[in-house]
């Protein structure tokens, strides 16, 4: 399992929400380059990074500090947050971003999605944001009548291989993820499932690896140091489960 560190971006600062509320946001840093050195330190090989004012606004608006990032570290780095064109992912993939995290483009237009993936292969995964079991958009602001199982199995048709998925309730709450959600991604799908939301612990990370699942984001409990990094990775390493590179 791959173990994602996560840096959510808003003003060029590093920051946290809470369940995607805007208006309850902590500045963690001010320089985000910094952070992802630490993280690059630790042996992350991954970088999570979420523009929140793009995801707010649906245009690019820290792709300064998320080019600094990478000329700064050998990291890779998966972007989402406002990528709702062909253009915004040209602007990311041109400056070395890895793979594009794309959400309300998904649900808005699955035709733009199914093209994108054939242009663009291996680079597009989605992020799906889920409320009371229904997909949220445009920076979780939006709520559809759109179910998140039927959702997810609808992008696996498309031909989306990995996934994003948070559960809203649980993003920034430090009380786990919500498993019952995950295991049920798993039996469900045959799609690489990132956990995202309500990861606070190591006992939090040997879990998710237990249940064979692709990835791990972990933001919060890192600045708040309840989960060690370098030990998080560790455990992530089961021998019994290769980790993709």
């Amino acid at each position: 399992m791959i173990v994602f560190p996560a840096i959510d971006l808003m003003d060029g600062k590093a920051v946290r929400l809470i369940q995607g509320d805007f208006n309850q946001r902590t500045i963690f840093s001010n320089d985000p380059v910094d952070i992802a050195k630490t993280y690059e330190n630790a042996g992350a090989t991954w970088l999570h990074v979420v523009d929140l004012d793009g995801a707010k606004t649906g245009r690019n608006q820290n792709i300064q500090a998320i080019n600094a990032i990478r000329v700064a570290t050998d990291l890779k780095i998966q972007v989402g947050g406002g990528i709702r064109s062909e253009q915004a992912i040209r602007n990311l993939l041109e400056i070395g971003v890895d793979r594009i995290i794309v959400g309300t483009l998904a649900v808005q237009n699955p035709v733009l999605l199914r093209d994108l993936i054939g242009s663009y292969p291996n680079r597009i995964i989605v992020s799906v944001d889920s409320k009371q079991g229904f997909v949220t958009y445009s920076g979780w602001q939006d709520q559809s009548a759109i179910p998140t199982l039927g959702f997810v199995k609808k992008l696996e048709q498309l031909g989306i291989d990995t996934i994003v998925y948070t559960d809203i309730a649980k993003d920034g709450m430090m009380e786990g993820p919500n498993w019952d959600d995950y295991h049920m991604l798993a039996s469900a799908t045959s799609l690489n499932v990132i956990a995202s939301g309500g990861v606070s612990s190591i006992d939090d990370v040997k879990r998710l690896q237990d249940m064979k699942l692709y990835g791990a984001i972990i933001g919060k409990a890192l600045y708040l140091n309840q989960i060690d990094l370098k030990e998080a990775i560790r455990c992530s390493q089961d021998a019994s489960f290769p980790v993709s590179t």
